[in-house]
């Protein structure tokens, strides 16, 4: 079970919304809604646990209790993660709205066979749809393309570019750079996200002892990443998360400022909510 620190506000926030061409609100940690002017609605990556303390300690709000979502088409999850493939803070979207989950083969199986959702929830084997690289799904008003990513963490991850007459946005998961630069060639993207992080000690997961663990972008490897995308606008993400990992996005200004890309940064905190 979840509970929201927030009530229901941003849920509804989302749901009264109109926009223009495409609303995109940050959750926290590396979740994300993408709205469009038609009320398509697209989660990715949304995570609403509070970790596993002591070895990963929640920092910032749960914004929102998944049984509250009442429109959503369609949920998209990078990888396998619990942070981002958690049947607490999923599966209710899906049995509410009826959305579909499109995943990596790996992450779907944490979500059958692992947490079985369909034994918990009121979720349907069709709602769940496998992704490979090279794929493109037509959601909507919304073309998501599914590429390549390079996270040596996870068994089988993917980004996505996801088009709309409004613009084109990328979120990249937790990847570091790697596989970016043939995505920055084929697609021209105005708003992209990066994971990014600092180095801290970590509980290992075994033994319980502090371990020096590096999961996401430092300074260095998000501006390179976004280099190699071409990235018009750049929105760090999951640097508000994790107790000893947390990080200043506000230092990127300093360490983009040579590159050509990112021409911008975007700084968002949870809850926020910007436009492609």
């Amino acid at each position: 079970m979840t509970h929201s620190d927030w009530g229901d506000w941003l849920v509804r926030d989302v749901e009264n919304a109109d926009p223009d061409g495409v609303a995109i609100w940050y959750l926290g940690c590396n979740g994300f809604v993408l709205k469009a002017n038609d009320g398509t609605t697209l989660f990715i990556d949304p995570y609403l646990g509070t970790g596993d303390p002591p070895r990963t300690v929640r920092m910032i709000p749960i914004p929102f209790d998944p049984g509250t979502v009442e429109e959503a088409t369609a949920l998209l999850a990078t990888h396998e993660h619990t942070d981002h493939v958690h049947g607490p803070s999923q599966a209710p979207i899906l049995e509410n709205t009826g959305a579909t989950m499109y995943a990596p083969e790996d992450s779907l199986a944490v979500a059958r066979e692992e947490e079985a959702w369909e034994e918990s929830w009121d979720v349907t084997d069709d709602q769940f749809v496998d992704v490979h690289v090279g794929d493109a799904h037509e959601i909507g008003p919304f073309t998501v393309h599914v590429e390549p990513a390079n996270d040596p963490d996870a068994t089988q991850p993917v980004s996505y570019v996801i088009e709309h007459e409004a613009g084109t946005f990328f979120h990249g998961g937790d990847a570091r750079p790697g596989e970016f630069e043939s995505i920055g060639e084929e697609y021209d993207i105005d708003l992209g996200v990066l994971a990014f992080g600092t180095v801290g000690m970590v509980p290992d997961s075994e033994t319980g002892e502090p371990e020096r663990t590096r999961w996401y972008n430092d300074e260095n490897a998000i501006v390179e990443a976004a280099n190699d995308l071409r990235l018009d606008r750049l929105l760090p993400s999951h640097w508000d998360m994790w107790r000893g990992l947390t990080a200043d996005p506000t230092v990127l200004h300093h360490h983009a400022a040579s590159f050509e890309h990112p021409r911008e940064l975007e700084i968002v905190e949870i809850g926020d909510r910007v436009e492609l």
